[in-house]
């Protein structure tokens, strides 16, 4: 048999290799305009990425599930640690299907910033270079944003609408026996709906940059924006308590605030025609 054979069994290995190192490669951000199937294949190529960094993220995130465990109920310990001792598991595979949400989200949010380059290296040919320059500042700051709602929620928020339910239930005079599946799934709608709540800023820059919207518009829409936020903060919020009510609809109305100072920065320089 010939001596060049001899390296055929590696021949599919070097096949993977190159396969992964062009999923993962990045185009120039010059590059020229391509044909119609050609910006399909970069979405499929997109959609691979995120699919495997997602995945290669929450795996590596289940192996720290104990851990993600403590975190969630560290505002129910910072309350009255006997409590989070009295969460009850009630389904038999609970511990795998919760660890595997915690695990999901732990990857999302650790992922996210890496899933974002490749959404922008996907969008910039099709940038101008002006927008090209913003794109990844605003999505950093919307990410920031995000992670300031959950934040709040968790040391702010959180705790205080534990002890409320926890104290409620008591005056009731009724026995709070929560469940783990209970508990995390409150938990994590919670933090998501401050952390989805506080991307109204993001909402507002873009209407801004569209021309859709500008400062003084902002100004004179604020009553009426003030009782959008709190019917709106109504819906999200995944307790009925008036306190916890207040603490969403509150740093919303800030955020309101800052929003018109936003818009004063970024509108265009030519003022849009206001009713």
């Amino acid at each position: 048999m010939p001596i060049g054979k001899a390296s055929s069994p590696n021949r599919g290995g070097d096949t993977t290799f190159m396969e992964l190192k062009k999923i993962f490669s990045f185009r120039e951000q010059d590059d020229e305009a391509l044909p119609f199937m050609d910006h399909l294949g970069d979405l499929r190529l997109m959609i691979i990425r995120m699919a495997l960094t997602l995945v290669v993220s929450m795996v590596g995130a289940f192996f720290f599930r104990g851990m993600l465990a403590t975190i969630v109920q560290r505002p129910l310990i910072s309350v009255d640690p006997v409590r989070a001792d009295s969460l009850q598991s009630l389904g038999v595979a609970d511990s795998m299907t919760i660890s595997l949400e915690l695990s999901f989200y732990a990857g999302l949010i650790i992922s996210f910033p890496i899933l974002l380059i490749f959404l922008a290296q996907f969008l910039f040919p099709a940038l101008k270079p002006a927008e090209r320059k913003i794109l990844l500042p605003v999505a950093a700051f919307g990410m920031a944003l995000f992670i300031t709602g959950i934040l709040f929620a968790y040391f702010v928020v959180l705790p205080g609408t534990l002890d409320f339910f926890f104290k409620d239930a008591k005056s009731m005079h009724w026995t709070p026996t929560w469940t783990v599946r209970e508990y995390y799934s409150f938990t994590t709608q919670f933090l998501i709906a401050f952390g989805v709540a506080f991307e109204m800023p993001m909402v507002v820059l873009a209407l801004v940059k569209i021309g859709l919207l500008n400062a003084e518009k902002l100004r004179k829409a604020r009553s009426v924006a003030i009782i959008t936020i709190f019917t709106v903060a109504a819906f999200i919020t995944p307790s009925p308590d008036l306190v916890t009510y207040l603490l969403m609809g509150g740093p919303m109305v800030v955020l309101y605030e800052f929003c018109i100072i936003l818009a004063k920065w970024v509108q265009p320089s030519t003022p849009v025609a206001t009713e």
